[in-house]
């Protein structure tokens, strides 16, 4: 069966779409990225990329002219990107095959695929949605923030893609409790963690040796825990520690910080992707306190770099490294267990240097982004067998 593929934006999706298109899978792509944006994403045949881009493309460039500050706005127009890229893509599906859609954009289409003899995989890269809502609201509150809530109408149709689809697809074991958590049947769920590009991360110098340099890449932000992070800098001890931030600082997190001492730490805001292996390389250790992700790739890259990790356990942490040999993985809302980490990397050059070399050879281990498409591709495959996998139909009654 051919696949057709549905992404609001990138992601990891032109990742596998390459790796479709090896497997002689791939039928198309479809994304809300205007082509200018996608001139970099080689090894698809032109023809089979196909855009929709007319609301998310606007839906990208609000802040420029101002419009990111209205949080109804800001929902209704995602609401609009995902909704008719989805109906769009259904009036062109004509021929049956697999339709694999990142969730919350494939409800209309899986239909129509289904509906002339084809299968839907409903893909989530982040935590199951009502799971991810409640984690959300709690951090806001402990932060003494406001938390909206994931868009209700979104909630309603990612379930309903869940619960319709012959297949989900997850890219951690985190990921995975979550759905079963959260009352989906775990055969429904296959996980199938994400790579990292090899051909781009690699070591690119060393950490300096007059300092302890601990790196940040990602949102500045309340679902990250970068608050956590910042507390556990400040905790641990060394008489020439600095603390490298890559990332945009979102609204909300500016009020807080303000409270909070910044003193030797660095805001780079966002850099070109072909600088990371640089920063990854020259850092002693990886920082990722997050409260809720599917599979942070950043730690993908940061182990391909030799940099050690130090993430929470809903990062995907486990499905890319062990505790203990390339870096360590604690409790969410823990910055006293970060701290510690920490100070045993700085105490301990000899430690953090077998973390690195053992991150190199983890990644070597993982396959970068083949295995990924190779288990993908077999995925695919079951549904051309003999005796494909439980779909929807025969596991949950929607």
């Amino acid at each position: 069966m051919k696949v057709t593929q549905i992404c609001i934006g990138r992601f990891h999706h032109f990742h596998l779409a390459r790796q479709f298109e090896k497997h002689g899978l791939l039928r198309e792509i479809w994304t809300g990225y205007p082509r200018l944006k996608l001139k970099d994403e080689g090894g698809i045949p032109k023809a089979k990329v196909r855009t929709f881009p007319w609301f998310q493309t606007t839906y990208m460039a609000r802040g420029h002219v101002g419009l990111d500050r209205w949080q109804s706005i800001n929902a209704n127009w995602a609401w609009w990107s995902h909704v008719t890229l989805d109906h769009h893509v259904s009036k062109h599906i004509k021929e049956p095959g697999v339709l694999f859609a990142l969730s919350g954009s494939g409800l209309k289409s899986g239909r129509k695929m289904k509906s002339i003899g084809g299968k839907f995989i409903c893909d989530r890269g982040s935590s199951h949605i009502g799971y991810q809502n409640t984690i959300l609201h709690e951090e806001y509150a402990r932060w003494g923030l406001n938390f909206a809530g994931v868009d209700a109408r979104v909630i309603e149709k990612e379930q309903q893609e869940y619960c319709e689809a012959d297949l989900i697809t997850v890219p951690s074991r985190f990921v995975q409790n979550s759905f079963i958590q959260m009352g989906v049947p775990a055969e429904k769920i296959r996980k199938v963690p994400y790579g990292a590009r090899l051909d781009r991360f690699t070591k690119a110098g060393s950490p300096p040796s007059d300092r302890f340099r601990v790196l940040w890449v990602g949102s500045v932000s309340v679902r990250k825990a970068f608050l956590d992070a910042l507390d556990a800098f400040r905790a641990f001890k060394h008489p020439k520690k600095e603390f490298v931030v890559i990332g945009a600082v979102e609204p909300q997190m500016k009020h807080l910080l303000r409270k909070k001492s910044t003193a030797d730490v660095t805001f780079l805001g966002t850099v070109p992707n072909i600088e990371l292996p640089r920063y990854y390389s020259t850092s002693h250790v990886f920082l990722l306190s997050s409260i809720e992700e599917g599979l942070a790739m950043v730690q993908g890259e940061s182990l391909a770099c030799g940099c050690p990790i130090v993430a929470t356990d809903h990062t995907g942490a486990s499905d890319l490294f062990h505790d203990g040999k390339e870096g360590f993985i604690v409790p969410i809302r823990r910055p006293d267990l970060i701290a510690g980490k920490l100070q045993q990397l700085a105490d301990s050059p000899e430690l953090r240097r077998s973390m690195s070399n053992a991150a190199i050879e983890r990644v070597a281990r993982l396959g970068g982004w083949d295995k990924y498409g190779d288990e993908m591709a077999d995925v695919v495959g079951e549904f051309s067998s003999a005796n494909p996998q439980s779909t929807a139909s025969d596991t949950t009654s929607c």
